[in-house]
């Protein structure tokens, strides 16, 4: 069962690691490919958990309702922030911004969670913070333009998945099925409003390949995906559970060098393995003292 879980964990990572390639081939406004994400990925586990029988704890829900609302519109702007960035950065930049999101929640833990900000937490906040500096290609001359757009849409994905983390953690007692769906639902709602007033239906592709290739970020990358990743949850420990997180960045890069012919300079190749190093580092030890 054990070994099951962590193939289907590696399974999971594998299809969010290759969301950017597909975003990048979508011709849609990213708000409008949330909003699709978000109601999709909700069906498709709903459908899910009604299949297998799963009944919603509705205590549960009435209890965390505000901070499920709450995360779920963060979670709603974190996606189009993550695929703005995709269009106007390299897929490896953005991937790389966004895993600053571990850094930010121990900044943050301090004031948010109450937790102490150790040297080691210290140390690791500081190397990762360099490292987005070497990505971003602020000591290379010869690189023209730095892609500064991009690097600030990753970052502020970056900023609103660390708040979901922040928030999740003041939940209590809900199932992760629960938890996801309803995010999904407040992330699609938010999203969906946005796009009453920013989008123009007439001007979307109704080529069905791109309709095609939106439906399989709904369906693929989000419900498949997230229920892969929580029904593997259950059986996997912690420290399991923080290592094989890093297929999902690592793999972005390669699918990123491999499929889009994005090549990183030695800076940013340097400052790819200071972020996701540090970060690695920092999250491991406090993972390692749960179990799952």
């Amino acid at each position: 069962m054990r070994e099951k879980g962590k193939i289907n964990f590696i399974t999971a990572m594998l299809i969010f690691s290759s969301i950017g390639i597909f975003i990048r081939a979508l011709p849609y406004p990213s708000s409008f490919v949330a909003f699709v994400r978000g109601t999709v990925g909700f069906a498709v586990i709903l459908l899910f958990m009604l299949v297998k029988r799963q009944k919603s704890d509705r205590k549960a829900i009435k209890e965390n309702f505000l901070l499920l609302a709450v995360s779920g519109i963060f979670i709603g702007i974190n996606w189009v922030a993550l695929f703005e960035s995709y269009r106007y950065t390299t897929v490896a930049t953005a991937t790389l911004c966004y895993y600053m999101a571990p850094m930010f929640v121990i900044m943050a833990s301090p004031l948010v969670l109450g937790e102490r900000l150790t040297l080691k937490k210290s140390v690791c906040v500081a190397t990762a913070l360099f490292g987005m500096v070497l990505v971003s290609g602020v000591f290379e001359a010869e690189k023209g333009e730095i892609q500064l757009k991009g690097i600030i849409y990753g970052l502020v994905a970056a900023a609103f998945y660390a708040s979901v983390m922040l928030v999740n953690k003041k939940m209590t007692d809900i199932p992760a099925m629960d938890k996801t769906y309803l995010q999904l639902v407040f992330a699609a709602a938010v999203v969906g409003v946005y796009n009453l007033f920013t989008v123009d239906a007439s001007t979307l592709s109704t080529d069905m390949k791109h309709i095609a290739l939106l439906l399989l970020v709904g369906v693929f990358h989000t419900g498949f995906a997230y229920t892969l990743y929580f029904g593997a949850m259950k059986s996997m420990k912690a420290q399991s559970i923080a290592i094989l997180s890093y297929i999902d960045p690592v793999f972005a890069l390669i699918l990123s060098a491999v499929i889009l012919k994005e090549q990183m300079s030695l800076f940013g190749v340097i400052g790819a393995v200071l972020v996701l190093g540090s970060a690695l580092v920092c999250e491991l030890p406090e993972r390692t003292k749960e179990t799952v």
